[in-house]
Order: C-alpha cells, then structure tokens, then sequence
C-alpha cells in the first residue's frame, strides 16, 4: 500500500507545477547566459573620436594634423568664434555645410579611406587656414604562431587556437541542480514509502 507521510501540508503537485517548475530553471539558464556571453562574443568597440577646434588666433584649426585609424571619427567643433568657419575636403569626402561662428559637424572615416585627406576653411585657406587628416588602415589582430608544444591549446584546421572550458557548465549544472531541490522542497513534496498492509494498520 502507497503512503505518503509529510512534514508539512501536501500539495497538489500538478501538471501545472511542472511547468513552473520547468520555466523558473530555464529563466535561470537564460539569464546566466545572457550575463555571460554578450562579455564573451560582443566586439569591444576600438573606435577613436578626435576634436578639431580653431585656435586663438581665429584664422587655424587645432590641431592643424591629427593621424587616425579607419573607423575613427573626426569632429570639427567650434562655438562663438569672431569668424564664421567652416571645414571642407579638397577630395570632396566631406564638407561641414557653411560657414558658421558654431560648429558641430562629424564625420566617420569608414574603411576604404586610408590615405591623406587636405580640407580647408573655404574663406580662409588664402591666409593658410588649412588642416590634414592622416587616415591609416585598420590593422588586422595579429593571431599567434603556431607551435610544436603538445601541452598547449590544441589547433583547429583553420589555425585557430582552441582551448577546453568545462568550468561554465559545471557552474550552470550545479546552480540547476540546486534550483530543482529548493523548488523541490517549496513545493512540500513529502516522502514516499511502500509500507505493508500490517503496517498501515497499526499507523
């Protein structure tokens, strides 16, 4: 005969349970997932943005020169100035509009753009009011070179360097594993024994 002895109240545990059950552990992996990965696979963005300004003497920019990487961004700022200005490519790949005494005005150098870039403040560039932008090309990250050492990370055939990490899942294992024996218990599902007709009697 089947009986079920409880510390506390018996609940119902339905089908209905089961689902809870099942979607509070899949939360909890979701969320330790989430937390971990997007620090993992996410790009660190290494973008740069350099500031041009015009200088005391209202008639340069500031720095007249500046050398960036492909993806940087340069941005020509000025606000109250006693001339109006503006910034201008000669090469015609970007211009700030017109001349103004305040100027927000940014431009990306996508990959393609490598090179030497004169621009100009167009009412200016007689009295030498004429700026260069060194674009140089985006380096590739460097991969390491394979070696003969066995004791290492193993190598895919692509060269990629491949490294085991089994330390994540035991984590998620064990957090899971703990979850379903405090849900288990929450949930005041008693013991479960077999007793004998004599026995139950006698209870």
């Amino acid at each position: 005969m089947l009986v079920i002895s409880c510390k506390k109240p018996q609940k119902v545990y339905t089908k209905f349970s089961l689902i809870d059950l099942m979607r509070s552990i899949l939360l909890v992996v979701v969320s330790l997932l989430g937390a971990i990965l997007p620090g993992s696979l996410s790009e660190v963005s290494t973008s740069e943005e350099v500031v041009v300004t015009v200088d005391s003497t209202n008639l340069r920019f500031s720095p007249s020169s500046v050398t960036i990487t492909e993806g940087d961004t340069v941005r020509f700022f000025w606000s109250g100035e006693l001339l109006a200005h503006n910034a201008v490519a000669e090469d015609g790949l970007f211009d700030s509009g017109d001349t103004s005494r305040n100027v927000d005005y940014a431009f990306t150098f996508e990959a393609g753009t490598n090179g030497t870039h004169q621009y100009v403040c167009e009412p200016h560039e007689s009295v030498g009011m004429v700026g260069t932008v060194i674009v140089e090309p985006m380096q590739d990250p460097v991969s390491p070179e394979p070696t003969n050492d066995t004791s290492g990370p193993t190598l895919s055939e692509s060269g990629e360097s491949w490294i085991p990490f089994f330390g994540l899942e035991l984590v998620v294992l064990v957090l899971v594993a703990a979850l379903i024996f405090q849900l288990g218990k929450a949930q005041g599902i008693g013991d479960v024994s077999l007793l004998s007709e004599r026995e139950s009697e006698e209870e």
